[in-house]
């Protein structure tokens, strides 16, 4: 902003107020001097007036010239009308330009003297107040900035022109949007001065700064520009100022990416002093009085009592009207309902005995008396007083009284503790008689956001509910204060859960509208709720861990509306809290002994490190290697648990972690992974989303896989308050250290801050379940289908996470499945992805699921993954070569082995020797056939021979019995056959009958032609 456009409102604002211009008529009727006889102008519209010898008092003005450099000034009359008259006073030397009147008084011109303000009036000496807002005052500038939005998105974005601050009567109420909303004042001191404004900053989602520019566009005072969250109602803020021209702006932007809008950041009462003077005094508003002269602020009417403007005294209402504190007016009483009284009960008595009370809602705005109102129920009704809480007993009077160190109690009795045990401390309540000393309740208007002094919560026995309030848009509040913790054992610095202790209620909530209740856990500067639930809710519990060791507050707030009407109509809606138990509480009441390691003196000694009590013996013994100690205290003994798969215990057997290995058995063979390139943290942004105004936001993502003793590497932080600060500078916004965090991301660019906007961190992994193969661990699902199919030789490698935070949709925690796959091709740390249909990384808001494509998933190589190839023999020599299967999935590991070379004898050698064998076969098989071609010839001979030798001496003869002819017996003649057996068959007779002295027997005919007979 430059100079010269600060003009407009700097007139519209300090100046008009600081040189009020006054008259006779108004702060100095009363003075002497003032003027005499008087003489009246005369004259008409068609000639000029005759000048005003003596004017009257009320036709001019006094007004001071503009300060010289040596700090002086005239005060001159100025005639209302300008030229009308002449024989005005004459100038005389004004007060000096630091001149100022105190609070409660005002600046008479014509004595240049301060006077103090009338009955009914008030002022600020030297400065302005803006405490009514039903529009905005003149002299402010109320703008919205439109945000840098992506081109495309085009027309479909939401203007911010009607994103700015709004006035809602007492108070102006800012954006709960991403629009910047600036709401400016400049006024010109006179003097240094100061601004002092009260706010209320509930929700640190919004960015609230103030800071101040001087004339030259400078800021100043840039250590208060960042305001605080608020914690309890309304804040109090001041600023110096200096002397010259000062621009004042409250800026608000919201960071509401999320569904749940923001509650807004509310300002009153704002005031400036040292405009130099107030030459007049204001009366007071409607439904305040000042009923003293010289008054620097006015006071509201009590309640039952109204005023109009500038009085001095509230008037009381009727009997059958009443009226809120500061009205303007009385309304009329409503009938009394059922929905104006409620319910509670007495404090016991020392027969043991309660008493049911009903009471009417405070304040009482109805009427009994009207037709048809009803009546307040009789009280008196007794019962037996339900047992006092656990770890109390009563003592002698009828008080339940805490049970003293080293015994516990159930409510019945205080007992010891039994040897080899020790006292479990903490504070359980689940019978509500009265409501405990360490615990408050009151009601924050939902109007005007004052505390009143009445209860919001009622105690009913076996639960305690939200009172009527005097209006249904009030929050009713229940605070517990717990002085700190005391966990009976240190917490390991590199636990998985660093739970200090913990806060279970059971609680539900009745509702006919959109009643809201918050749980807040407050311990730090800001205060957003943990938890909400909207709408009816059944019986339910809930569970809150504390990681902190210091003074807790946990506040539960009701709102049965946020929408405000006349009268009483949903205190039927109610939230009731059943039972409420906070473990490890420093010096708190015990309802249970656990076991713990006995000490000679008798007393109990907590196990060291890694060591788990014994059920047996009770002596502490080390958890085993690949265990770790699981079980909080708070809940008995802790014992000692096998890891999960892929993982081992750190050395005080505090965790499980992963050290970057991982071995997965397939069938035939065993990967061996090496992760340690994944060691080091990653951060992760998946892709740009927008809101309805087109503000510009990343879900970003913080990654630590494994290694580093089981520590958490990776954070998430929020730096909503501190993004426009230098590196270095304001406080340290919250930060998340888990295995795997997100916060919502605005880039610099989109807001023109110095560093990317970090915001609502959270944690979505503190502790690793296991490392394997499969889908589902522990109840956590990684389904393969929400990525594109991997190899199918080769599995995906998952790490499943847990956190420890519990909401109200994930009972059993955030989860978080890391699925690593095997692409040599992408080296280093390689890409993240989410499932394409879930682009916030989570598609039902519990479990986050993540595809990790990189070479470092690949497993290392062994003799599976390569091959080998023989080569040809040449020259006597065969070379065997290995190569990589394709496609190679893996890294590192065994090399290839090197080439080998073996002496071999080549195929000719074989080819000659084969040749040679076969020549010699055939020789071979030529020479027996000659051989049995010849002996078959003989034989053939001879058989023919002794044929024919028989046929013709059969007429002659008597047929021999035998014929035999000797084995070297010659026959030179030769015969041929018509007939001829093949050469296979005859040698085949030949040796079956060949008898066994060495003659060939053949068989001959008898001439009687009887059977044949053998030769």
């Amino acid at each position: 902003m430059t100079p010269s456009s600060l003009e407009e409102p700097m007139l519209g604002g300090g100046d008009t107020v600081g040189q009020t211009k006054t008259t006779g008529a108004r702060g100095g009727r009363a003075q002497a001097g003032g003027g005499g006889a008087a003489l009246i102008c005369e004259g008409g519209a068609a000639t000029p007036p005759p000048p005003c010898v003596f004017p009257l008092q009320s036709e001019y003005h006094y007004e001071y010239t503009a300060c010289d450099s040596g700090g002086a000034r005239w005060r001159v009359a100025v005639p209302h009308t300008p030229g009308l008259c002449t024989g005005l006073p004459d100038p005389v030397r004004g007060t000096e330009c630091s001149f100022s009147c105190k609070a409660g008084e005002f600046l008479d011109m014509q004595a240049q003297a301060c006077r103090p303000c009338a009955e009914g009036s008030y002022s600020l000496g030297t400065g302005v107040r803006f405490d009514e807002w039903d529009e905005v005052p003149h002299g402010f500038a109320n703008v919205a900035t439109n945000l840098e939005v992506d081109e495309a998105f085009g027309d479909a974005v939401e203007n911010c022109s009607a994103s700015t601050w709004v006035p809602l009567g007492d108070y102006v109420a800012s954006n709960t949007d991403e629009c910047t909303a600036t709401l400016m004042y400049a006024v010109s001191l006179k003097q240094s001065g100061t601004v002092s404004f009260e706010y209320i900053y509930p929700d640190s989602s919004i960015v609230f700064e103030f800071f101040v520019q001087n004339d030259q566009c400078q800021p100043t005072v840039e250590e208060s520009r960042w305001m605080r969250t608020t914690e309890k109602g309304w804040e109090f803020h001041s600023v110096e100022l200096s002397r010259g021209n000062n621009v004042l702006y409250w800026r608000t932007t919201a960071f509401s990416v999320w569904a749940k809008v923001p509650k807004p950041v509310l300002v009153r009462n704002i005031g400036i002093t040292g405009v130099a003077y107030t030459s007049e005094c204001f009366p007071c508003k409607p439904g305040t009085f000042a009923p003293a002269a010289g008054s620097g602020s006015c006071q509201l009417c009590p309640p039952d009592t109204f005023s109009g403007k500038g009085a001095t005294v509230c008037q009381p209402c009727e009997p059958a009207a009443y009226a809120e504190p500061g009205s303007a007016s009385c309304k009329p009483r409503p009938p009394c309902t059922d929905k104006d009284y409620f319910y509670t009960h007495s404090a016991c008595d020392a027969r043991g005995e309660t008493q049911l009370m009903f009471k009417w809602a405070e304040p009482k705005i109805c009427s009994e008396e009207a037709a048809g109102a009803a009546r307040l129920p009789p009280s008196g009704v007794k019962t037996k007083c339900p047992p006092c809480n656990p770890g109390f007993a009563k003592g002698n009077g009828s008080a339940c009284q805490p049970c003293p160190y080293g015994s516990y109690s159930d409510g019945s009795g205080c007992l010891s503790c039994p040897p080899g045990t020790e006292p479990a401390l903490g504070l359980e309540y689940k019978w509500w008689n009265v409501l405990p000393p360490n615990m408050e309740t009151t009601v924050l208007s939902g109007i005007n956001f004052e505390y009143k002094g009445m209860a919001g919560w009622e105690v009913a026995g076996d639960y305690i509910y939200t009172a009527a309030g005097a209006s249904d848009n009030d929050f009713m509040i229940l605070t517990l204060v717990v002085p700190g913790f005391s966990p009976p054992s240190p917490v390991p610095e590199d636990a998985e859960s660093k739970e200090v202790g913990r806060i279970t209620f059971v609680f539900e909530t009745v509702c006919s509208v959109s009643c809201e209740l918050y749980f807040m856990g407050v311990n730090s500067r800001t205060n957003t709720p943990v938890e909400t639930w909207t709408g009816p809710k059944g019986k339910q519990s809930y569970t809150y861990v504390v990681e902190k060791n210091a003074t807790m507050s946990f506040t539960w707030a009701f709102q049965r509306t946020p929408y405000h009407e006349a009268g009483r109509r949903y205190t039927t809606d109610v939230a009731k809290l059943y039972s409420v138990n906070v473990t490890n509480v420093l010096g708190g009441v015990a309802s249970f002994c656990r076991r713990c390691a006995p000490e000679p003196a008798g007393s109990c000694a907590p196990c060291p490190p890694g060591h788990a009590v014994e059920r047996g013996s009770g002596a502490c013994r080390p958890c085993p290697p690949g265990t770790y100690l699981r079980g909080h205290p708070s809940d008995g003994t802790p014992a000692c648990h096998p890891c999960g798969p892929g993982t081992r215990s750190n050395q005080l057997r505090s965790l499980c972690y992963n050290n970057c290995t991982f071995s997965l058995p397939l069938p035939g063979r065993v990967l061996r992974y090496d992760l340690s390139a994944l060691a080091p943290a990653v951060a992760f942004a998946s892709g740009p989303s927008f809101t309805a105004k087109g503000l510009k936001y990343f879900h970003h993502f913080n990654l630590s896989l494994c290694g580093h003793q089981g520590r958490k590497m990776a954070s998430c932080s929020d730096n909503v308050t501190d993004a426009r600060l230098p590196a270095g500078e304001g406080p340290a916004g919250r930060v998340v250290t888990a295995h795997v965090c997100q916060s919502l991301l605005v880039p610099p660019d989109v807001m023109g801050y110095k560093t990317a906007v970090s915001s609502q961190p959270v944690s979505l992994a503190d502790r690793l379940l296991g490392v394997t193969a499969g889908s589902t661990l522990d109840g956590v699902t990684s389904p393969p289908e929400h990525f594109p199919p991997g190899h199918p030789d080769l599995p995906d490698i998952v790490f499943f996470f847990r956190s420890n935070d519990v909401t109200q949709p994930c009972s059993g925690g955030r989860a978080t499945a890391i699925r690593l796959r095997c692409d040599p091709l992408r080296p280093g740390t390689g890409t993240l992805a989410v499932p394409s249909k879930c682009p916030e990384g989570t598609c039902d808001g519990c479990t986050f699921h993540f595809l990790w494509v990189t070479g470092a998933a690949c497993p290392l190589c062994s003799d599976a993954h390569y091959r080998p190839i023989l080569g040809a023999c040449l020259g006597g020599v065969q070379r065997t070569t290995y190569v990589w299967r394709e496609p190679r999935l893996c890294r590192g590991g065994q090399e290839l082995p090197a080439q080998r070379l073996r002496s071999c004898r080549s195929g000719d050698f074989w080819l000659k020797v084969g040749i040679s064998a076969g020549t010699c076969v055939a020789v071979l098989l030529a020479a027996l056939a000659a051989y049995f071609w010849k002996k078959n010839q003989k034989l053939e001979y001879k058989y023919s021979k002794l044929v024919m030798t028989a046929a013709a001496k059969e007429s002659e003869l008597a047929a021999p019995d035998s014929c035999a002819i000797m084995e070297g017996e010659d026959a030179e003649d030769e015969l041929l056959f018509a007939s001829k057996n093949s050469l296979l068959g005859k040698i085949k007779a030949l040796a079956s009958k060949r008898t066994p002295d060495g003659f060939d027997s053949v068989p001959l005919k008898t001439s009687s032609g009887s059977a044949a007979m053998e030769l």
